[in-house]
């Protein structure tokens, strides 16, 4: 049965447009693009601005997800149900990233864009490849596996990688879980540290627009308006392909399980502008957390899934890995048969689990992937690195929203959310800023989040 919450309604009266983050965040990157076009020698300058807004987050991303993962886990009060949702969550993961790869491998063999490009790979090593091949290694699924077991608790938080602070998190929580009664200190102490990081967050946004600048003015400054369009072919298949990944795959499954696709985009805008500028989606975990648990997600299940999806569920990246892949081998003269298709699509199945939400993570993965193939060589990157940024700007943003359906498909699944706040919060009128609300109501879900998931 579902048990309806009452939402503080103190920030729900409308703002000035001025004063929405989103407004803010979509201006800054304006001006950002102006700033790099007609000042390009000041890219270098201002990249700063945006390396310090990502480093700001994620300095805290690590500590979230351990205390949202373990309260979650163990407000749930059986190992039962941490399965149930966990098995759920996977194969829907599963499933989903798979068909981003099948449709990113069909549209790039039906537009080719690299087709009769012709290009002698050996001409393209600089140093910038060579950065990359040096950090590119082919990853098999063994290594995968290990690469999930940090090799200290510390170490896990100190490196920052969504998957060995996952493991260690959910095995944490485990043993929490275990103890019953006597670990409910702990549970209540991790929840109250976990509201500080959300604060922390809070202070941290006001500079988003200021991050989101710097990161536009540098790409646009250093690569400039030109070097973005050479491989124009490529960045249009690309958005195209993003767009009809959202129309075929994510629109069906939203309108599956009652979700109005357009006003989640709406609701949660912000964080999407924000990470096309910064191209990070760590830069907005602790938002997106926030807003998942406002729509009325009961708190335990937003945080078991969304921190799986951060490292399972990569949509986007999915979308660019498989079609990049085959692009470079389309420009190098490579002629990919259905067989060695199959055997990368095989192969990303593994290394796309294994990138983070952090900037400039997929290039490299990417680089892994051609490694392990053994058929497109690692050099061919070099074509793409001018333009990555301007893919990633697409597919970040998609990697958001995807895991942003998959916590509402999973609750709805579950019967873990309140529809009538969904609803309602989706409806939201435009200039008003939530995030914060999220915090101040998760104290009165958690009486009934264990009725929800029986």
């Amino acid at each position: 049965m579902t048990v309806p919450v009452e939402i503080p309604h103190g920030n729900r009266r409308g703002r000035p447009l001025y004063k929405d983050l989103s407004v803010q965040t979509l201006v800054a990157m304006l001006l950002g693009v102006l700033v790099g076009y007609l000042w390009p020698q000041s890219a270098d300058s201002l990249r700063p601005l945006g390396d310090l807004f990502i480093r700001l987050v994620r300095m805290i991303v690590a500590p979230i997800i351990f205390c949202t993962v373990v309260h979650g886990i163990a407000s749930v009060g059986e190992a039962r149900r941490v399965g149930r949702v966990a098995v759920k969550t996977l194969i829907y993961f599963e499933i989903v990233t798979t068909l981003a790869l099948v449709l990113g491998l069909v549209l790039v063999n039906v537009w080719a864009p690299g087709a009769g490009m012709n290009v002698d790979a050996s001409t393209l090593e600089n140093r910038d490849v060579q950065d990359v091949e040096q950090s590119a290694r082919p990853l098999g699924y063994g290594e995968f596996l290990v690469s999930l077991v940090p090799t200290s608790a510390v170490g896990a938080f100190a490196e920052g990688d969504v998957l060995p602070v996952l493991f260690f998190s959910v095995m944490f929580a485990f043993a929490l879980l275990s103890l019953g009664p006597k670990g409910k200190p702990m549970v209540d102490a991790i929840h109250a540290v976990s509201q500080v990081l959300f604060k922390m967050i809070g202070f941290a946004m006001y500079i988003a627009p200021l991050g989101a600048f710097g990161a536009i003015a540098f790409t646009v400054g250093r690569f400039g308006p030109s070097s973005l369009l050479a491989l124009g072919s490529l960045v249009v298949m690309f958005y195209v392909l993003c767009a009809l990944f959202v129309v075929l795959v994510l629109w069906p499954i939203a309108w599956g399980f009652g979700i109005d696709l357009l006003r989640l985009v709406r609701y949660i805008g912000t964080e999407l502008m924000i990470v096309v500028g910064t191209s990070s989606s760590e830069s907005v975990f602790p938002r997106l957390h926030a807003k998942l648990r406002q729509l009325g997600v009961d708190p335990p299940v937003v945080s078991l899934v969304l921190p799986t999806g951060y490292a399972f569920n990569h949509d986007g990246t999915c979308l660019y890995f498989a079609s990049v892949a085959v692009f470079l081998a389309q420009a190098v003269g490579i002629q990919l048969s259905i067989g060695q298709q199959l055997g990368l699509l095989a192969i990303l199945l593994a290394t796309s689990k294994g990138g983070a939400g952090v900037a400039g993570s997929a290039i490299v993965v990417l680089a892994s992937t051609l490694a392990a193939t053994g058929t497109i060589p690692v050099a061919s990157v070099g074509l793409i690195l001018g333009v990555h940024r301007l893919l990633s700007s697409a597919f970040v943003p998609v990697n958001v929203l995807g895991n942003a359906v998959a916590t509402l498909a999973i609750a709805r699944m579950e019967k873990a959310i309140d529809l009538h706040t969904l609803e309602s919060e989706l409806r939201r009128p435009v200039g008003t800023d939530i995030a914060a609300d999220a915090v101040d109501v998760e104290p009165r879900r958690q009486d009934v989040a264990m009725h929800r998931l029986r």
